[in-house]
């Protein structure tokens, strides 16, 4: 845990410890005021805090743990909180989110579980999740599985994910392996070596870069951006499976579980 959550949890247990101070100093009021009338409320007020705050202040030096409970409830709750907005912001944005033709679309384009992929062609996790993707496409007859390009790496993501939907666009019953050459090669993807990759594939390159200056193509990033802006997705890959959001590269066996709960459903 960081020094600035153990911060936060105790100034949380303080704010409780201050709701007692207030209750207290009311009661201290009274007292004082029968016993010694020249003492002022606010002297007696200053007393109790300065006690009740060496108390809060022992206690957690002797019991640290309190502040350990105190995140993890905190984390719990905002967990909770974030994964119900998620739910409304997929119930609400469904057919963006599954249903865009901007989207490439892997594997059965009418099966009964879909997955959804944020991804970035310059980041090493999405590579690594590549051969996930393959060995559930692999195994899965009845999986669909959509990508929606999520450059947020650079300049260079960019202009390579500009490449990638305008050859989409061009020629999409090459994107798969356009996708696999781009994603899975090595060094940095850019936009000429996705213009080498599309060349390479067939692809003219004046048409590429025709398509490239396309409103269309923009269109389809921007959207992608607000729905993951909306879905609080930062980073890549992100899954949508279902009605939940699922951060980083977990791996096939977990989004295999995942896909079997949904069926189960």
């Amino acid at each position: 845990m960081t020094k600035v959550a153990l911060i936060g949890a105790a100034a949380g247990l303080v704010g409780v410890a201050a709701l007692a101070l207030g209750y207290q100093a009311g009661r201290s009021d009274v007292v004082v005021a029968s016993a010694a009338p020249e003492m002022s409320s606010t002297t007696a007020s200053t007393t109790d805090r300065a006690e009740i705050e060496g108390i809060v202040r022992n206690y957690l030096i002797n019991n640290p743990e309190v502040m350990i409970e105190v995140q993890t409830a905190l984390n719990a709750k905002q967990e909770a909180a974030q994964k119900e907005a998620s739910t409304e912001v997929i119930s609400e944005n469904r057919d963006k989110i599954f249903q865009s033709p901007m989207d490439a679309v892997f594997g059965n384009p009418k099966g009964d579980v879909t997955i959804v992929e944020f991804f970035d062609y310059n980041c090493g996790y999405c590579k690594k999740a590549l051969p996930d993707m393959d060995a559930l496409l692999k195994s899965d007859p009845n999986l669909r599985f959509v990508m929606k390009e999520f450059p947020i790496l650079g300049a260079d993501s960019t202009r390579a994910h500009i490449v990638a939907k305008a050859f989409k666009a061009l020629m999409p019953d090459k994107y798969l392996e356009f996708h696999r050459d781009l994603l899975g090669g090595e060094g940095r993807a850019t936009e000429a070596s996705a213009m080498a990759i599309a060349v390479k594939l067939g692809a003219n390159e004046a048409q590429i870069r025709e398509k490239m200056l396309s409103p269309e193509v923009t269109k389809a990033f921007n959207e992608n951006f607000e729905l993951a802006n909306s879905l609080s997705i930062t980073g890549t890959p992100s899954y949508v499976v279902g009605n939940e959001v699922v951060p980083g590269a977990l791996g096939a066996d977990v989004l295999a579980e995942k896909i079997s709960h949904i069926r189960n459903k």
